[in-house]
């Protein structure tokens, strides 16, 4: 099983516009290098200079998507993280934090990230944050890097049968 991360936005920005953030982002934190276009992030997506590959594309959920039914967030965009098992993976992981915290002040809406599409990692709704309050995935310095306030607060999606 491959590691992956999501990152849904519910926000009137357009797709090229969330690609343009995060290139510039990403480019900022020397994550990706000069060279690199936002249409990459739109197309075959984009490696960091870490080994996390990345894309951006526009989300269309389903109705009885998780996201909708059980935390009221319907992503307009959304952002794949697939770090490389074969390299630092807790450097992929401050990454990724870092990535989406540069997102969440930038960009305006709703926003959940998820681990492996089933553990919510952090919601922005209502203008309100929170972080999962597992300590393994909420490393102490990752938490440093998200806007602030935030509350600790564990999200679960409903089991259907």
């Amino acid at each position: 099983m491959s590691i992956s991360h999501s990152f849904h936005l519910a926000t009137p920005t357009p797709v090229a516009q969330v690609a343009r953030a995060l290139n510039g982002l990403a480019q900022g934190l020397g994550l990706f290098d000069s060279a690199t276009r936002p249409e990459r992030l739109l197309g075959e997506g984009v490696d960091t200079r870490s080994g996390t590959w990345v894309r951006v594309f526009a989300a269309d959920p389903r109705p009885w998507n998780p996201l909708i039914t059980d935390l009221a967030v319907v992503p307009t965009v959304s952002v794949a993280f697939r770090p490389d098992k074969t390299d630092d993976l807790s450097g992929q992981e401050d990454d990724i934090v870092r990535l989406v915290s540069g997102l969440l002040t930038r960009l305006p809406g709703d926003a959940v990230l998820q681990y492996h599409d089933e553990v919510v990692r952090l919601l922005r709704r209502g203008g309100e944050r929170s972080l999962d309050e597992r300590d393994d995935l909420w490393t102490p310095a990752r938490p440093a890097a998200v806007p602030q306030p935030y509350r600790r607060e564990t999200h679960a999606f409903s089991e259907e049968d």
